[in-house]
Order: structure tokens, then sequence, then C-alpha cells
């Protein structure tokens, strides 16, 4: 077996969008040749430890990491946050405030559905999801847009999102989030570093420039729904700012037959960059 040097550092699990187990992702890691595999639930780390488990039993490095919404100019920004402490009560609090304003945003979609005409409720929503969910998890448009499915307005999550959940879309809504700077600075204060998820899906470099200036550790220079012009146009800018080079495949598994975003694996960072990732303490040992 060829040495497993490489790493997936963003995935998603049931504990808030993806369709697997947390140690589901990680068997998915190994049979992919990983070495490692980090865990980026939305606003939460629920999943982190079933995932750490299977990490042990399976000889693969599992990166506790979390995907921090946030807002700026208007739009979704996501920061990820890799190897804070799990365990940290007042940043476990403040993940909560966040779930509560993803309740929140869930319920306005809701109601603009139901102004567009659809006959839909939260309750469906959390019947759809009440077999794989616990406390802790987050529920979000893709659980939405599952119900929107399964009742036949639309013909695929693709178009839920494209019709009525995405960015600017007929149902979209995006009620007061925290701002990027916020969650980096959460982010280290729960002993962990900060990166800057797939900034090529954002279309605003000025934006990303100025993010970069906020005190970020990396950049997602590598992602699933990057183009080459991206990827090469980030690279420049993480070298030329002096920060962290990561890759993430986004893996959200499986709905209708379709993998969201791309397989592990499909994109994939030498392993090494986890020990600049680790807190400082841990370098030096």
């Amino acid at each position: 077996m060829s040495a497993r040097i490489e790493a997936d550092l963003h995935t998603h699990t049931t504990a808030s969008d993806g369709t697997q187990r947390p140690a589901a992702n990680v068997q998915m890691a190994f049979d992919a040749g990983l070495g490692a595999l980090a865990i980026t639930d939305h606003d939460t780390v629920s999943g982190v430890s079933e995932a750490l488990l299977a990490g042990r039993e399976l000889g693969i490095e599992v990166v506790p990491g979390v995907e921090i919404s946030t807002v700026a100019n208007g739009q979704d920004i996501h920061v990820l946050g890799y190897y804070i402490d799990i365990h940290n009560e007042g940043f476990l609090q403040r993940l909560a405030s966040l779930r509560d304003t993803r309740d929140t945003r869930n319920n306005m979609i809701i109601e603009r559905l139901q102004q567009l005409g659809l006959d839909i409720t939260m309750a469906e929503v959390l019947r759809e999801v009440e077999n794989i969910k616990s406390k802790g998890d987050t529920v979000g448009r893709p659980h939405i847009a599952a119900v929107l499915l399964h009742k036949g307005y639309v013909s695929s999550i693709s178009e839920a999102f494209d019709r009525y959940l995405g960015t600017g879309a007929a149902a979209y809504a995006n009620p007061p989030r925290i701002e990027p700077a916020t969650a980096i600075r959460w982010i280290r204060e729960a002993g962990g570093k900060a990166v800057l998820a797939h900034p090529g899906i954002y279309h605003d470099d000025a934006l990303v420039e100025a993010i970069v200036h906020q005190g970020l550790d990396g950049i997602e220079v590598y992602h699933s729904d990057h183009t080459p012009e991206d990827e090469a146009k980030y690279l420049s800018l993480a070298l030329r700012s002096g920060l962290l080079i990561t890759a993430g495949s986004d893996f959200h598994g499986e709905r209708g037959g379709v993998v969201f975003h791309a397989p592990i694996g499909s994109r994939r960072i030498g392993i090494e960059v986890l020990q600049r990732l680790k807190p400082e303490k841990e370098q030096r040992s």
C-alpha cells in the first residue's frame, strides 16, 4: 500500500447538512488512500468525537474542525476552524448562538416559500431529519430542499437551490450574523487556526483581500467549486500573504444520486500542512 501522505480538510456529516455519519466519512477517507480527514460541520462540532474514534480504529488522523457561518457585504462567508478545542465551553456556547440564528433563517425561508404558494412547514423539515439528528446538530437549507424534492416542487436538490434557496433566489433569507473577523477571533480563542473557505464562490476579491487582513491563518485554495484560474489566483494570494494553503472536497454526501460537492479525496493537500494547523504547543512536541 502506498504511503498515506494527503489530507482532505473539508467534509460534512449528518451533524450538519451531510448525509453520512462521521465514521462513514472516515471510512471513505481510508478507502480513498488519505492519511487525514477534517470534519467541518456547519456551526457545530457534535460529529467530531465519533470521527476521532473511527480515525483511531483505521489509522486515519481526524482533524477536529468547524465551518462557521458569517456575513459580509450582504453575502454568506464561511470560515473554517481547525484543531479547535471541541470541549471549550465558551466556544460551544458561541456555536449554539449561531445555530439559533440558523433556526431563525430556516423559519424565514419556510415563511417565504409559503408566501410563494408552496405547501411546506418546518415540522415537515424536522421530520425529514429526526432519525439522523441529535443534540447540537444543525438543520439547514439542504434539508428544506429535500422536502421540496419529496413533495414534487423541484426535480433535484440543485433546482431547489437555483429556484428557491440559493443566494438571491425567490425564498432566500439572510438574517444578521457575525462578521468573518468575529469568527476568526472565536476560532483562535478556542485554540484553533482560521482558514477562509472556498473564496472563489464569493466573486468578490476585494472582500477576500479584506478578510485576509483580519487575522486569517490560511486560505482554502483547492476546492471542488474552484476553477484552475481560481486556484492559481488564491495560491498567489496565499503565498503573497504568508498564509497556509489548504484543500477540501466539501463533501456533503449523496442526494438523489448526486454527490455534493464532490467525493472525499477529490481535493487533497500534503499531510504536512497539519503540523502548521495544529496549536503551537503541539507543533513543538
